[in-house]
């Protein structure tokens, strides 16, 4: 059965360009992958939570900070190619990736072995700028990068 997922994109604007927050899966499957492996802060919905509270709930959860302040500008959803779901909304935000703060998850590691071990779900943050995050983002999530630009000032003084 395919899950749905929310997240948040936070962006801020640096030397006049807009950077976006991107997170690093934590555990021992995404260890050596960087590029391609990176997501927009975000997690499953409850049937009793969907949608934009639970990409806040999310965002919380992942980095350790209370979410931002609305507005919430929608970027829609994409499938990614296991199947789920992501509907992610833009977040102005700041963050200082050296605070962050992951809940964690238990995974038989390795695998067979019989031993529980705790690993953060996400084990780095940063700051991206367009091409960079691009190429750090996971493949079905770089639409979410078009559709900031598109819903969002391009200039902290509001011009596209």
């Amino acid at each position: 059965m395919a899950t749905t997922s929310a997240g948040l994109l936070p962006y801020r604007y640096r030397e006049g360009m807009i950077e976006v927050l991107l997170v690093h899966p934590g555990g021992p499957f995404f260890r050596r992958r960087d590029e391609g492996a990176w997501s927009i802060p975000k997690g499953e919905c409850s049937a009793e939570e969907t949608g934009l509270p639970a990409a806040l709930r999310e965002f919380e959860e992942e980095l350790g900070v209370p979410a931002p302040q609305p507005p919430f500008p929608s970027l829609g959803s994409v499938q990614q190619a296991g199947g789920k779901t992501v509907h992610a909304w833009a977040a102005r935000a700041e963050f200082d990736v050296d605070r962050l703060s992951s809940n964690t998850f238990e995974l038989e590691w390795p695998p067979r072995s019989g031993r529980m071990q705790r690993f953060p779900e996400v084990d780095r943050a940063g700051w991206f700028e367009i091409n960079s995050a691009c190429r750090k983002l996971l493949p079905a999530q770089r639409a979410f990068i078009d559709r900031l630009i598109a819903v969002v000032p391009q200039t902290p003084s509001g011009t596209r």
